[in-house]
């Protein structure tokens, strides 16, 4: 007989895994350590124990909570809010997934998946019709010396001629500024667009962020090629075997420097994709190159994570944390890794109403863990045809007060 999960006492399991111990060495994780879990009495003050001697499951899984937890992890999202100028939104076009911002000669620059037209869906002509809002993208870019007002400057990348690896669209890019060079990273998409379509990533290069841009000539990522359709049918749920947790697709591309190498984080969806107890199986992955350009290898610890959406990620205190969002188990949580591969929840917070976040790579990411998610770039659903950019922001939490009580912590 099955038992039923409820997601608030799974959020409490998952805390259990932000302990101060990590990982010296990124090949080997951690073992699991057994932990007493006879209460002090400090621990049954802080915790609200009502008798040491019975304690339920749900408070045997809070003791194993670090002695240090703290809330400097933790914060709440405010409502998006409309951008001005071109980044506005303009009935009959697709602005969305932002990049990163970075700053050049006192401008913001942001990159985002460009496309005009409704969406027809894969019922009809796939070969001529526009089958997602992200199909038959290039890639655009704007400026704002302000944040709020923006400029759009033109296309910076384009679909490939008709037979190479991007010639259908070309769209989720992201920015990474290293030694003087720009590199984008993005999704590609081969004609034709079916359901079992298995997209690449690519990569163009610049010694400007205004261009112009050179193209690899071939993709930096490709999906694992270990799984195996069931039939002919266009059905990507039909498989006989699922494979790797990339297996499909590799999505949301991001290049950190790290370590002397360079992080290239994904999110990889599996042929045969099922709903489970966290919703979609979505997980994200990372592959290691010792140039911007690769080859890039991927780690023999994918995944990463067993949850997520969109790749969000900075550095931090010498490790890189991640935003997971939307699906999976560990969803709505806050995530670091001292070395890049091993990453723990930090917070659960409550849902994140940013998606496809576009941070600001110009923040202090070391006055404190979330300060770069301060105010960045998202992207909203006007319809289900036509999206537009919005700007987000988010705060600390660290108190709970009722209207008027007085409170002097901060």
């Amino acid at each position: 007989m099955r038992h039923k999960i409820n997601l608030t006492v799974l959020a409490l399991i998952l805390m259990m895994s932000a302990c101060n111990q990590k990982p010296e060495n990124p090949q080997k994780p951690e073992e699991t350590k057994t932990t007493d879990t006879t209460p002090t009495e400090a621990q049954i003050d802080f915790l609200g124990i009502t008798d040491a001697n019975h304690l339920s499951a749900a408070s045997k899984r809070a003791l194993q909570w670090p002695t240090d937890l703290g809330n400097e992890w933790f914060i709440e999202f405010s409502q998006l809010q409309p951008l001005k100028g071109d980044l506005a939104y303009e009935e009959g076009v697709v602005r969305r997934d932002p990049s990163a911002m970075i700053k050049h000669d006192g401008k913001y620059y942001v990159w985002y998946s460009k496309s005009t037209g409704k969406t027809d869906g894969f019922a009809g002509d796939i070969e001529n019709d526009k089958v997602f809002p992200w199909d038959r993208c290039d890639i655009w870019y704007a400026t704002s010396e302000d944040g709020w007002t923006w400029k759009e400057e033109g296309m910076a990348v384009p679909r490939g001629e008709k037979g190479s690896y991007d010639d259908r669209s070309v769209f989720t890019v992201e920015i990474m500024e290293h030694d003087g060079m720009y590199y984008l990273c993005y999704q590609t998409v081969k004609s034709p667009y079916n359901v079992r379509v298995k997209n690449q990533v690519g990569l163009a290069w610049s010694n400007s962020p205004n261009g112009p841009w050179t193209k690899s000539e071939e993709p930096i990522l490709s999906p694992a090629d270990n799984g195996v359709w069931k039939g002919t049918e266009q059905n990507r749920f039909l498989v006989e075997k699922k494979g790797d947790f990339d297996s499909h697709k590799v999505h949301d591309p991001c290049i950190i420097p790290y370590k002397g190498k360079f992080y290239l984080y994904y999110k990889g969806e599996q042929m045969g994709e099922a709903i489970t107890f966290g919703g979609r199986q979505i997980r994200h992955g990372v592959a290691i190159a010792d140039n911007p350009k690769g080859p890039y290898v991927k780690s023999p610890y994918n995944p990463i994570s067993n949850s997520g959406h969109e790749i969000c990620v900075w550095p931090y205190n010498g490790g890189i944390a991640s935003l997971i969002t939307t699906d999976g188990p560990e969803k709505n949580t806050i995530q670091w890794a001292e070395d890049g591969i091993n990453f723990e929840i930090m917070s659960v917070i409550p849902g994140v109403n940013a998606h496809a976040i576009g941070l600001n790579r110009t923040a202090d990411v070391e006055k404190e863990p979330t300060e770069i998610l301060r105010w960045g770039l998202s992207h909203i659903y006007n319809s289900y045809d036509y999206q537009s950019i919005m700007r987000f922001e988010s705060h600390r939490k660290t108190t709970h007060v009722a209207k008027g009580e007085s409170n002097e912590r901060e």
